[in-house]
C-alpha cells in the first residue's frame, strides 16, 4: 500500500474510486503555479480536484495573520475545502500549491445540483463525508495524546520522503511545533 493512502486515511474508503473516475471522465485539467491559492479563505471553493502532479497545504490564520498548516495533499489525492464547498459555505481556511501542481477539477456547484437531485450521490458524499471526518478526528486525537516525538515519527515513517515535498517550517506548522524543535526531532531520530 503506498504511504500516502496511510497519511490521509480517508484515501481508504470506498467511495475514492468513485470520485477519482468522476474526476478523470468529467474533470478539466488546471494548472496552479506554486503559491497558488485553489481555495482563499472566505470564499466559498469552487473545485473539488484529484491531484495529477503536486502538493498543496491548507492553511488556517491566526488573528495576527500567522499561518498554520493544518493539511497536506500530494499527488493521486484529492483537494477541496469538503464538504463545505458543496454546500456553498465560505472557506475557513486557504488551499496553495506548495510546488507547481496539476490537478483534475469539478465544478461543486455543478457537483451540488447532482447532491440535490441524486440520492446514490447523496451517499457517496456522506460516506466521504465520514471518511474526511475520521482523518481529522484522529489527527486532533493524536494532537492531544501523541508526544511531538511521537507525532513526528509517525508521520515520517507513513511519508518518508516528506521533506522532499514541503519545507520545515511547514512541517513544524502541520505538527503544531516550531521548527527549531523539528529540527531537533529530525537530528536525533
Amino acid at each position: 500500500m503506498d504511504v500516502r493512502n496511510k497519511f490521509n486515511t480517508y484515501m481508504e474508503s470506498p467511495p475514492i474510486s468513485y470520485w477519482r473516475d468522476l474526476c478523470l471522465q468529467e474533470g478539466t485539467l488546471r494548472h496552479y503555479e506554486k503559491g497558488g491559492d485553489f481555495v482563499s479563505v472566505g470564499t466559498v471553493g469552487r473545485y473539488i480536484g484529484l491531484i495529477k502532479s503536486g502538493t498543496l497545504k491548507y492553511v488556517a490564520f491566526s488573528e495576527d495573520g500567522s499561518e498554520h498548516v493544518v493539511g497536506l495533499e500530494f499527488a493521486d489525492e484529492f483537494v477541496a475545502d469538503y464538504p463545505f464547498s458543496l454546500r456553498g459555505q465560505k472557506a475557513r481556511i486557504s488551499i496553495v500549491a506548495e510546488t507547481p501542481c496539476d490537478i483534475y477539477c469539478l465544478s461543486t456547484a455543478a457537483l451540488s445540483e447532482r447532491l440535490k437531485n441524486d440520492p446514490d450521490f447523496r451517499e457517496i458524499v456522506t460516506i466521504s463525508t465520514e471518511a474526511v471526518f475520521s482523518t481529522a478526528y484522529d489527527r486532533y486525537i493524536d494532537l492531544h495524546t501523541k508526544t511531538p516525538k511521537e507525532r513526528y515519527n509517525i508521520l515520517i515513517s507513513q511519508h518518508p520522503d516528506l521533506f522532499l515535498h514541503f519545507p520545515l517550517k511547514d512541517i513544524a506548522s502541520f505538527l503544531n511545533i516550531t521548527p527549531t524543535h523539528l529540527s531537533r526531532l529530525r537530528k536525533n531520530r
